[in-house]
């Protein structure tokens, strides 16, 4: 069944972001504490948006096929920007209530804003394609400046921002410029100071989260219009005349008619059992491809049987280079190391020489020599040790469990034992001065297997989550049908 409306006059864009006309009297000061007050909402939120993440792609698929987007699918996704809506209202959006926002996904008649999206009866197949990230570009380009932002602390380089240094030396920046977030600090301020929430800057901050979340609708696949590059500042919005439009009405109980309001919350009411349903299968759905694909990269992270370090360039002006200790000790560090492999190649002509010893052997033999250590694992930071010429050219002493020397790409493996390690490059003659590149690799046999498991559990909880989110997505949809 369907309601004719007549023609009149209808919000322009299909995403519908109103407010109240004036701030709704924000305090002066509670401002400044509402970051920890919506906590509970940023929690919520982020369940919330993960069931977004993933209905909108069932939702993708859904358009492909049927160039429709599912009516309960659509419901819960306009109610997620509808809440977003709302916390960033009273939150930093806008600072304009100190109304505690609901914790709901249907619209609140009485709480001064709003949110709803007209339901498209049809949705391009070709447009799903490109919409959410080609045509968006420009949008999401503007809605960076918009909202992205934050204090954060910094190292030495401060990329971007202003930078201030605090009493126990620690910097701070304010990156990335964030332009919401900073005009709803420039409001807090005002009213701190003044009392007053300034009219212009209301309506501004108002039309800026309208831009963005009709950008975010459009990239939800919930629309066909494009976000137009239009700032409608203020509480209302732009209205254009329509011819008349179809929209559907659900049947009363009676038999009747319901108007169009009471249709419209009929539709879209998901009840929390559904809700937390959704949530729960979505974050099974997206934990389940995370461990599915740790689980394949584990299983692939092998090449010829070794799993391989990045390749390093060590250099030094002394007569060797040499790792600090590596201790390994129990099934982790020794068995499940498998074999060990190290390979170095002389940058320069010349020979080179790789050798293992035990820590306290390679200590013996370098005592006194002039070398380098390693000091970091991930990145090569090297420690000069002031010293002499050695007084035994490498492949003279008898202190390693394996080396090898000669020209080029030179190789030791050993299967790794219980102990304390060090490995030893050098110029094969003992000669001053070596550019080096090194690599590690280990034959780690747990790996496959892991891999497998992580694997088995990533399909088990994705289809367990699939399965969650069908189930809800039924249920809602029977609801609408009733």
């Amino acid at each position: 069944m369907t309601l004719v409306l007549a023609a009149g006059t209808v919000p322009a864009y299909p995403v519908h972001l109103t407010a109240e006309p004036r701030p709704d009297h924000p305090s002066r000061g509670l401002w400044l504490v509402k970051w920890i007050l919506v906590i509970p909402h940023g929690i919520v939120l982020a369940l919330l948006w993960a069931a977004f993440l993933v209905l909108s792609v069932v939702a993708f698929v859904a358009i492909l096929v049927t160039e429709r987007y599912p009516r309960a699918i659509f419901d819960f996704n306009v109610g997620v920007l509808r809440w977003s809506w709302r916390v960033a209202y009273y939150s930093y959006g806008a600072l304009g209530t100190d109304r505690y926002p609901p914790f709901t996904l249907q619209d609140v008649p009485d709480y001064p804003v709003h949110l709803d999206v007209d339901y498209p009866e049809r949705l391009s197949r070709g447009l799903v394609l490109v919409k959410w990230w080609l045509l968006a570009l420009p949008h999401y380009l503007i809605v960076a400046v918009l909202t992205s932002n934050g204090l954060r602390q910094v190292n030495d380089t401060v990329p971007a921002g202003w930078a201030w240094e605090t009493s126990d030396g620690v910097q701070w920046a304010w990156q990335g410029g964030g332009l919401i977030a900073l005009l709803a600090l420039v409001a807090g301020l005002a009213l701190l100071f003044t009392g007053r929430y300034p009219q212009g800057l209301y309506d501004l901050l108002i039309g800026l989260n309208r831009w963005v979340l009709r950008v975010a609708a459009y990239a939800g696949l919930m629309t066909d219009t494009y976000p137009p590059f239009r700032l409608d500042q203020g509480g209302g919005e732009e209205l254009r005349d329509t011819p008349y439009r179809e929209v559907p009405v659900r049947e009363a109980p009676d038999g009747g008619t319901l108007d169009r309001a009471d249709a419209v919350q009929a539709i879209t009411r998901w009840t929390t059992g559904g809700v937390m349903t959704v949530v729960a299968g979505s974050l099974a759905v997206l934990l389940g491809l995370g461990l599915m694909g740790g689980g394949a990269a584990l299983m692939g992270a092998r090449q010829d049987g070794w799993v391989t370090s990045p390749t390093r360039t060590v250099q030094t002006d002394g007569y060797a280079v040499a790792t600090q200790a590596m201790v390994l000790e129990g099934v982790a560090l020794d068995e499940g190391l498998g074999e060990i492999r190290v390979r170095a190649e002389n940058v320069t002509a010349g020979d080179i020489f790789v050798g293992i010893a035990r820590a306290a052997d390679a200590a013996n033999y370098l005592a006194g020599v002039e070398h380098s250590v390693v000091t970091g694992p991930l990145a090569v930071n090297l420690q000069d040790v002031r010293g002499d010429a050695t007084a035994t050219p490498p492949e003279q002493a008898d202190v390693w469990v394996d080396s090898a020397s000669g020209p080029g790409l030179q190789s030791v493996e050993i299967t790794a034992q219980p102990g304390s390690w060090v490995v030893v490059v050098m110029a094969t003659d003992g000669s001053a001065g070596l550019r080096a590149h090194v690599d590690v690799a280990a034959t780690l046999p747990w790996l496959t297997p892991a891999g497998g498991v992580l694997l088995a559990m990533g399909v088990v909880l994705l289809l367990g989550g699939a399965a969650a989110v069908a189930l809800a997505v039924r249920a809602a949809s029977t609801t609408v049908r009733e």
